[in-house]
């Protein structure tokens, strides 16, 4: 790559200071809006049942091309955009559910989409499956890979980039999200592991997490030497001069596993996420650590790379966080007296939890970083300090919170199942293919997405495209991606986060 053309590349992305969360949070609020759409059309009109083009253009339209539309032409207009996805939805509702052509269950019947006079020994899994975990995972990789290449086109405000040291935008919020969302999978194990009576060791934990960690170390290294090989682009202060994101990526494993004795005799692991974030942000305040981070002269391995070394103590709790809200999601049963607990009773208190989780992310991340009544810290991700963290666990709270909703409103028969199978069949009607399809293949689509940015990259002038062109490209790189996903979706292979 020419050297001007990089340095141009380069400062495009850099000094940036991002933009509100209120924005933020209207673009992020297409995803639960467009699925608010989608299970419209699929409870009200089974629009999504068959495989045919119409139905898997319509799923494309709704849970890519809007979010790519949000963060690109509808940029400055992201109310307007979900209210043209929320009018129809609501216009939708007011019809009655569409009866199941399915066949009833043989030890059970079917009405009104709930299980009745099922036999008692027709037990359901103590780990359910969520399809709104999936639609919330499924949604937070569409958007990081659709950011990952908008980002280099003018088309893409520079207010959703990366920040360079304090403040928000979009892409903060989308590495932070990677991480909280595999931390909310990485509780499923672990609870099915004591469901089974068999708590999982140090040394299986640390097998298990370096098992998890060697490809993504892999992937790491070929980034490395890709990006240097080809004279890439790249932004220094991000994570510095060797680091990249698949090393933080497989860092987080190890590190929980080595801290799981000491998180087993707290209460929680929200604890230890708090302990984490409260100490750290104390040693950023009262030591030089602060300073060294953001101003260090780069003279051997540690400064060079530093943000990417520090910003583990911050990514660490925002995992821990987001395994916490599995922990407390992913069962089926919270209560002790589970068997008078009806599937409604359950969902109440799946939302509750949700909620609450919500409530308690926000007020810390209010109290962390107001001027007027906390203790007015401003958020960066490049340290990955305490209100970075809140404001991570806050924002995918309330993210899984309102996907749950719209599962809770749309397709009650999920939770109200009695018989194991009605219930698979359910949760198959209430998942979008393709947010299925990214969310099962999360890690393969990220690094293709990586390596089709790169591609891109070397063979346009992202800089100087048209915004109609732009977003031409735009499209056709999130129609492959979805190719790809709903390819190896349904040749059965998985490579999830």
């Amino acid at each position: 790559m020419a050297h001007s053309y990089k340095s141009l590349k380069e400062d495009f992305v850099s000094n940036l200071s991002g933009g509100s969360i209120q924005e933020i949070n209207y673009v992020t609020a297409v995803a639960p809006a467009a699925l608010m759409l989608w299970s419209a059309l699929q409870s009200r009109q089974r629009f999504f049942l068959s495989h045919s083009p119409k139905a898997y253009l319509t799923d494309f339209l709704l849970n890519v091309c809007a979010i790519l539309f949000a963060t690109t032409i509808y940029s400055s207009a992201p109310i307007l955009l979900n209210l043209l996805l929320l009018f129809p939805a609501a216009c939708l509702f007011v019809f009655p559910p569409a009866r199941s052509r399915q066949k009833p269950a043989l030890k059970g019947s079917y009405v009104n989409g709930v299980a009745l006079g099922v036999k008692e020994n027709q037990s359901l899994d103590p780990l359910p499956e969520r399809p709104f975990i999936t639609a919330y995972r499924g949604g937070m990789i569409v958007v990081t890979c659709i950011a990952i290449l908008a980002v280099d086109f003018r088309i893409f405000p520079r207010r959703f980039a990366k920040v360079e040291t304090w403040g928000t935008s979009l892409m903060d919020m989308g590495v932070g999200s990677f991480v909280f969302s595999a931390g909310v999978v990485s509780a499923r194990p672990i609870l099915k592991a004591r469901l089974a009576g068999r708590p999982i060791g140090l040394s299986l934990s640390l097998q298990a997490a370096a098992k998890h960690s060697l490809p993504l170390f892999i992937l790491g290294l070929v980034r490395l030497y890709s990006v240097k090989g080809l004279d890439y682009a790249e932004h220094v202060t991000e994570y510095g001069v060797h680091w990249n994101f698949f090393f933080t990526l497989a860092l987080i494993p190890p590190l929980t596993a080595l801290f799981q004795p000491l998180s087993r005799l707290l209460p929680t692991v929200a604890v230890f996420s708090l302990l984490i974030s409260f100490t750290y942000q104390a040693v950023l305040e009262s030591t030089k650590i602060q300073a060294y981070i953001l101003t260090a002269p780069r003279t051997d391995l540690i400064s060079q790379n530093r943000e990417g070394l520090f910003s583990i103590c911050g990514y660490l709790p925002i995992f821990l966080a987001g395994q916490a809200v599995g922990f407390d999601i992913l069962r089926r049963n919270m209560s002790e007296n589970s068997n008078t607990v009806s599937g409604t009773q359950q969902r109440q208190q799946v939302l509750i939890r949700l909620v609450s989780w919500s409530a308690g992310w926000i007020l810390l991340f209010f109290l962390s970083s107001s001027y007027r009544f906390g203790i007015g810290i401003q958020v960066s991700r490049r340290l990955a300090n305490a209100p970075y963290i809140f404001w991570v666990a806050a924002f995918n709270s309330t993210q899984i919170t309102m996907f749950c909703l719209v599962e809770t409103i749309f397709f009650p028969g999920v939770y109200k199942a009695t018989e194991k199978g009605i219930e698979a069949q359910e949760c198959k009607k209430a998942t979008s293919r393709i947010l299925a399809a990214f969310n099962n293949n999360g890690l393969a689509l990220f690094l293709l997405a990586n390596l089709l940015t790169g591609c891109i990259n070397m063979s346009v002038d992202t800089l100087k495209m048209p915004r109609e062109r732009a977003l031409g490209i735009l499209l056709g790189y999130a129609a492959l991606l979805t190719t790809v996903a709903l390819v190896l979706h349904e040749k059965k292979f998985s490579l999830k986060i």
